[in-house]
C-alpha cells in the first residue's frame, strides 16, 4: 500500500525515473519532470526548480505526445499553459511541426494571434487551421444557442398555426392535441401546431449591438470568445452588430465577421490601453441610441483619462443606450479588474461584472429585451460589482 501512494506521489510530481517499474511510469515522469521539477530552463540553464524541454523541437513533440497519451485533453491544455508561461513554449510554436502536435483550446489561439506577426509564412499558414479547427468547435458549441436567443425578437402576444420549430409553444399545442393521445405510444401525435408568430422588421428598426473588445494581452480569451459571437450575431437578420477592438489604437472589424478567422487574424493581442478612445469611437457608430446596445469587454485597467471615461458612458446611459461591462469574457473564474474604476462604472447604474461564454447568450437576450441585466446576473449566481466598490 505505501509503495503503491510513492508510486502515485512520483507520478504527480515528477519522480526519479528509475524508481517508478513500468516504462509509461517513467515516461510519465519524465514528461512531469520537464515542465515541474528540477533541470534545464527553456535555455539550456540548470536551475533549480525549473524542468527543461531544452531548444530541441523534437524532444518538444516528444514530451506533448507524452502528454496527450497521460492526460484527458483539460489537464493536457493546463500543461500546455504552464509550458508557454515556465518554459517559453511560445518560442517552440514558430515551428510548423509542433503545431500538428498540441492540443488546440482558445488560450492556444491567443498565443498563436499573439505570435502571428513574428511566424514564418509556412508555419502561419498551419497556424490558421489550428485556428479555424477551434473556431468551428466553438461555433458548434455556441452558435445555436446563441442564434435562438438573439432571435427572441418573438411576439408572444400573436399565434401562428404555421410556426417554425423553434417558435412551437409546445404546452398549448399539447394541451389543443389531447385528444389525439396513443395510449399505446404513450404519446400525443399533435395535428395542429400552435406557435408564436414573428415580429416583421424592417432595416431602421432593428437593434445595434457594438461589441467593445479590449485586446490587451490579458484580455486574449474575451477576445477569442467575442469575436465567434460578433460574427453569430453578424449572421443574423434581426440585429446589426458591430466589432471594435482596441487597446491604445482602434480596430473596427464589422467588415470581416463573415469569417471569424479572418477577423481573429486581424486582432493585435497586448499593448496599452484606452478605453475612453474606444468608447468615443463606438459612440460616433451609434445611430439610434434608443435602439443600441454597448456590450464593453474590458477589466478596466484604464491607461487613458478614466474621468473623461466615466463621463462619457454617463452621456450614454444617459441618451438612452443599454450599456453593459464585462470583465471578462472566459472560461476562467474571477478575473483581474480595477476595483475603483469598476465601482465608478457601477454608480451610473451600469452593470459590471465576468460571465462565461455559456452564459453570454442569455445575457444578449436580456439586454436586448432591455430587461434589468443586474436581476439577471444575480438569478444566474453572478456576482456583480456594487457601486464604488
Amino acid at each position: 500500500m505505501n509503495e503503491e501512494r510513492e508510486r502515485r506521489w512520483r507520478l504527480a510530481v515528477g519522480g526519479e525515473d528509475e524508481a517508478l517499474s513500468s516504462s509509461d511510469d517513467q515516461r510519465l515522469s519524465g514528461a512531469l519532470t520537464m515542465l515541474y521539477g528540477e533541470g534545464d530552463g527553456p535555455d539550456g540553464a540548470g536551475g533549480k526548480g525549473r524542468g527543461g524541454l531544452g531548444r530541441s523541437a523534437p524532444s518538444v513533440a516528444r514530451w506533448l505526445g507524452d502528454i496527450r497519451q497521460f492526460f484527458p485533453t483539460p489537464v493536457v491544455q493546463v500543461l500546455q499553459k504552464d509550458a508557454m508561461d515556465r518554459l517559453g513554449l511560445q518560442q517552440m510554436l514558430l515551428e510548423p511541426e509542433l503545431l500538428g502536435a498540441i492540443e488546440a483550446d482558445v488560450n492556444l489561439v491567443a498565443t498563436l494571434i499573439s505570435l502571428r506577426n513574428v511566424m514564418p509564412a509556412k508555419t502561419k499558414a498551419i497556424a490558421r487551421e489550428v485556428i479555424a479547427k477551434v473556431v468551428a468547435a466553438l461555433m458548434e458549441r455556441l452558435e445555436k444557442k446563441t442564434a435562438e436567443a438573439v432571435r427572441g425578437a418573438v411576439d408572444r402576444r400573436r399565434r401562428t398555426g404555421r410556426p417554425r420549430f423553434s417558435d412551437i409553444d409546445w404546452p398549448r399545442t399539447i394541451q389543443a392535441n389531447l385528444r389525439h393521445y396513443q395510449a399505446e405510444h404513450r404519446t400525443v401525435v399533435p395535428e395542429r401546431l400552435v406557435g408564436f408568430m414573428r415580429r416583421q422588421r424592417r432595416l431602421a428598426d432593428l437593434d445595434e449591438v457594438v461589441l467593445c473588445v479590449d485586446q490587451s494581452g490579458s484580455m486574449a480569451p474575451s477576445v477569442v470568445y467575442a469575436s465567434i459571437f460578433a460574427a453569430v450575431m453578424a449572421s443574423l437578420p434581426t440585429v446589426k452588430t458591430k466589432l471594435v477592438c482596441f487597446d491604445t489604437a482602434i480596430l473596427d472589424l464589422t467588415d470581416d465577421l463573415a469569417d471569424p478567422v479572418e477577423v481573429l487574424f486581424g486582432v493585435q493581442l497586448g499593448g496599452g490601453t484606452d478605453i475612453n478612445q474606444a468608447v468615443a469611437y463606438c459612440e460616433g457608430q451609434i445611430e439610434t441610441p434608443a435602439k443600441s446596445h454597448l456590450i464593453l469587454i474590458t477589466d478596466l485597467y484604464e491607461g487613458g483619462d478614466s474621468a473623461a471615461l466615466v463621463a462619457r458612458l454617463a452621456r450614454l446611459v444617459g441618451s438612452g443606450v443599454n450599456v453593459v461591462t464585462l470583465l471578462a469574457l472566459s472560461d476562467e473564474g474571477r478575473p483581474a479588474y480595477d476595483p475603483r474604476l469598476s465601482g465608478r462604472v457601477a454608480a451610473l447604474g451600469i452593470p459590471v461584472f465576468a460571465c462565461t461564454p455559456d452564459q453570454f447568450p442569455d445575457l444578449m437576450a436580456a439586454a436586448l429585451k432591455r430587461e434589468d441585466v443586474l436581476a439577471w446576473a444575480a438569478k444566474a449566481d453572478i456576482k456583480a460589482i456594487r457601486a464604488d466598490a
